[in-house]
């Protein structure tokens, strides 16, 4: 299970979820209008989670419905 970042982040991009997150597996680029996290890196700690002031982080298994394709928008962001 890895963690995923859902549409209230769009445009906020907030940044508190990268600071404790303790592998370093959020990321955005300056065209980006969100962070996104690696799936392949994400140690599901949910560090991050507790941290986001917009409420954007979700576990796979808590994702709502309404933002099951942030879980693939995440993966393609780290897919170059």
């Amino acid at each position: 299970m890895a963690y995923v970042i859902a549409e209230p982040c769009i445009d906020v991009k907030d940044g508190a979820c990268t600071h404790v997150c303790p592998v370093d597996c959020i990321q955005t680029s300056d065209e980006s209008r969100q962070y996104f996290i690696d799936p392949s890196r994400c140690i599901a700690c949910r560090a991050c989670e507790l941290y986001c002031p917009v409420n954007a982080i979700f576990s796979t298994w808590d994702l709502p419905a309404k933002w099951r394709a942030s879980e693939a928008v995440n993966a393609s962001f780290f897919v170059r």
